[in-house]
C-alpha cells in the first residue's frame, strides 16, 4: 500500500515513465520465458504394455503431471496385443498407440523409432513418476553431456514382502544391476537399441553399449514401481523366465568379463552390492528386512541354478 501511495504522489509524467519501465520489464521477462520454453528439448516417453488396464492410467497421469512443458512431451504407448481395456484407457492420453511384439525389447525399439524427441524415457505400465523426474533428467543431461540416466526406483504395493523388495531395490541404484531409463535418442539409435536376442539382461547389455558412447549418471527424483500384492510363485517364475537369456548375454560379453562376474556372481549378488558405498549400515539397522531379503535372494539363486 505504501508503494501505491508513493506512486500516486508522483507527477503524471513520472508516473508514465514508471509505467513504461514496468511494461518494458514485463515484456523482457515474457520474451525470455518464451525463449527458455522454446529451447527445451522434446522428451519422448515410451510405455510398453500388455493387459495393463489396472496400471496404465496412473502411469500416464504421472507423465501428465510432470513439471515439464507439456508441449515438449511426446507420449508413445507400444502395446503387445492386449485383450483388456489398456489401449482404450491409453487413448484418453495420447493418439500415438501402436501394436508390437513379441517382447518388451522389440516394443521399446519400435517406440524409439517412432519418436521424435531428443531424449527418450522408457517406462513399464506399472511405474509412476514423481513430478520432477523429467525436468531433472533434462537439466542434468543438458549440462553434463550425459547419454543415459538412472532413476532411483521405489517399490510400492501392499504387504510385508513389498517392503522387503523395496529394501533390496534400494541397494541397486546406479550399480551394474541397475539400468538407465532416460537416454539420448541419438545414441540409442546409434547402437541399434536393445538386443532383440535377449529378454531379461537386455537392459544390462544396453547400459554397457551406451557407456561406450558417453557418461551415465543418476538423478535424485524417484519413480515408483507398483508391484501390487507380492506373489512369491509369480516372482520366482518371472526371475526364472528372464534368466533364460543369461547364456546369450554371457556369450556376447565373455564369461570372464568383470561386470558379468559381478552381475551373475555369487559374491557380488549376495555380499558385494549390499556392503559397497557404506550400504552395510542398512543391513545392521534393518536386520529383519535384511534376513528376509536374503531368503528371497536364496530362492532366486536356486532358480537360476536349476534353470542351467
Amino acid at each position: 500500500m505504501t508503494e501505491i501511495r508513493r506512486l500516486k504522489e508522483l507527477s503524471p509524467v513520472l508516473r508514465l515513465r514508471v509505467r513504461l519501465i514496468l511494461e518494458l520489464n514485463l515484456m523482457l521477462i515474457l520474451k525470455e520465458g518464451i525463449k527458455v520454453n522454446k529451447d527445451l528439448p522434446v522428451v519422448s516417453v515410451i510405455i510398453t504394455t500388455k493387459n495393463e488396464e489396472k496400471n496404465i492410467e496412473n502411469c500416464l497421469k504421472s507423465v501428465q503431471k510432470q513439471d515439464y512443458d507439456k508441449e515438449k512431451l511426446e507420449i508413445i504407448v507400444v502395446d503387445n496385443n492386449s485383450t483388456d481395456r489398456t489401449k482404450e484407457i491409453a487413448s484418453q492420453f495420447t493418439d500415438k498407440i501402436f501394436d508390437k511384439g513379441p517382447e518388451r525389447s522389440a516394443q521399446r525399439n519400435f517406440g524409439a523409432e517412432k519418436s521424435y524427441g531428443k531424449y527418450i524415457l522408457y517406462l513399464d505400465a506399472d511405474m509412476i513418476l514423481s513430478e520432477k523426474v523429467i525436468s531433472e533428467c533434462v537439466m542434468k543431461s543438458e549440462k553434463g553431456r550425459i547419454v543415459g540416466l538412472y532413476i532411483p526406483e521405489v517399490i510400492i504395493g501392499s504387504g510385508f514382502w513389498i517392503k522387503v523388495r523395496n529394501f533390496e531395490r534400494s541397494f541397486y541404484n546406479a550399480t551394474c544391476i541397475d539400468a538407465v531409463r532416460f537416454i539420448l535418442r541419438e545414441k540409442f539409435l546409434e547402437i541399434n537399441g536393445f538386443d532383440l536376442s535377449m529378454t531379461g539382461p537386455e537392459d544390462w547389455d544396453l547400459d554397457r553399449r551406451l557407456e561406450e558412447k558417453g557418461k551415465l549418471d543418476i538423478i535424485v527424483s524417484n519413480l515408483f514401481h507398483n508391484e501390487g500384492s507380492f506373489n512369491l510363485r509369480k516372482y520366482i517364475s518371472k526371475k526364472g523366465y528372464y534368466s533364460k537369456s543369461f547364456d546369450s548375454y554371457i556369450e556376447k560379453w565373455g564369461s570372464k568379463d568383470k561386470i558379468i562376474r559381478k552381475q551373475l556372481g555369487l559374491y557380488y549378488r549376495f555380499i558385494g552390492v549390499f556392503i559397497e558405498r557404506s550400504n552395510w549400515r542398512k543391513l545392521l539397522i534393518h536386520p529383519f528386512l535384511a534376513g528376509s531379503m536374503y531368503f528371497l535372494r536364496f530362492l532366486v539363486g536356486v532358480t537360476f541354478v536349476l534353470k542351467k
